[in-house]
């Protein structure tokens, strides 16, 4: 399974060159098997993001969380597992988001798809690629 950090989202959903060719390779070939996931966390980011201005989406949230999980992405929610185990990952910085999507990667031993350089550098047993590459 992989999971996709918010922008890595984003990114699927708007067809943005921003994902590498070796990215969205991984992810095209997972999501025909139904193994492309995200965080119940990055849909609530996507929310408030659409609800300050600062992304635009094509429709309701709703409706675009609705028709990405008909097509197959998979939502991971948020339980008191990854709750507990995003609160003890050691040197890892302090954004709660990024540590909620970092520990469901971890507790789905998933590879997380990301840009963000803190989680590319963070050292530790997470398995990860380069949303970029």
């Amino acid at each position: 399974m992989i999971l996709l950090d918010t922008h890595a989202l984003l990114w699927m959903d708007r067809d943005d060159p921003t994902i590498g060719p070796a990215a969205r390779s991984l992810i095209e070939q997972h999501w025909v098997r139904g193994e492309v996931a995200v965080s119940a966390i990055s849909l609530w980011e996507c929310a408030m993001l659409a609800q300050r201005g600062r992304i635009s989406l094509p429709c309701t949230v709703e409706t675009w969380r609705a028709d990405l999980l008909a097509a197959g992405l998979v939502e991971v929610p948020l339980d008191g597992r990854i709750a507990v185990l995003a609160a003890g990952l050691e040197n890892l910085h302090r954004d709660p988001a990024d540590r909620f999507i970092a520990a469901t990667a971890l507790h789905k031993d998933a590879v997380l798809v990301t840009a963000d350089e803190k989680l590319l550098g963070w050292n530790s047993g997470l398995r990860r690629i380069d949303a970029r590459d």
